[in-house]
């Protein structure tokens, strides 16, 4: 049994390799262009949801990867969110993008502008980025109010970077800062399976099944009175909770 798992093992990793992620590469590009092309006739925010959308959904198919996706009933499509997702690997944007079944901007660090293809189309797409010190805040919530309406929402990764061992990092305070100076409901995204599939010390894709879980909105109303560091707690346990026994902190 072992041996058969080694060699079906192996002959994914190839398949991966010379047959994935070569197509994958096509798609980025094309989805990538055709983002900046729509941008300049005027559409950042209908193409700039499907046709990501279609781009991640291609990087599980064509790498063979299930998906579950759990509590979607919680969210509705015509109402505005900050989503705050823990960051296991690399297909957490992936999963996010093609399965969370609602329009939005991700919050960026200012640095992604500079990938090929895919940083140009997201400065298109009107992405948000988040800066340094309390001007780079300020200047994000003043974006994101422009951006953030009629069921925009926007998705951030508060820990900051991917997890080096399958837990959740502490969560910086400026999603939370712009979260409250936004006033939209905040939903805690938990993502289980990333980490399995492909982390950041793998050297290639790993079979397996992502799970996506989007949990209960925790209101503007609800948040009022309180300090950033009990948010910052209370969205931290609930994205915690829903983790896999083995990355819980």
């Amino acid at each position: 049994m072992k041996v058969i798992k080694f060699v079906l093992n192996i002959l994914y990793k190839i398949y991966c390799f010379c047959i994935a992620l070569p197509i994958f590469v096509v798609i980025t590009i094309f989805v990538s262009t055709s983002v900046i092309i729509a941008s300049f006739l005027g559409d950042t925010n209908t193409t700039s949801y499907y046709l990501p959308k279609f781009w991640s959904k291609s990087a599980f198919w064509l790498h063979l990867l299930r998906v579950k996706v759990e509590g979607r009933e919680n969210i509705k499509k015509e109402e505005s969110y900050v989503f705050l997702a823990n960051h296991q690997g690399y297909f957490d944007i992936f999963l996010v993008y093609g399965y969370l079944g609602h329009n939005f901007k991700w919050m960026m660090k200012e640095y992604l502008k500079k990938i090929p293809f895919v940083g140009y189309a997201c400065v298109k797409c009107k992405m948000v980025y988040l800066g340094e010190g309390i001007s780079g805040i300020q200047k994000a919530v003043e974006q994101a109010r422009e951006t953030l309406q009629g069921g925009m929402s926007m998705v951030i990764f508060p820990e900051g970077s991917r997890t080096r061992n399958g837990k959740m990092a502490e969560f910086k305070r400026g999603s939370f800062m712009l979260a409250n100076e936004i006033g939209l409901p905040i939903v805690p995204l938990t993502i289980n399976g990333s980490f399995d599939v492909f982390s950041r010390h793998d050297k290639s894709v790993n079979f397996g099944t992502v799970t996506l879980t989007i949990h209960k909105p925790i209101t503007a109303e609800e948040r009022k009175g309180k300090q950033t560091k009990v948010i910052m707690q209370e969205v931290y346990d609930v994205i915690n909770d829903g983790l896999e026994e083995k990355y819980k902190s």
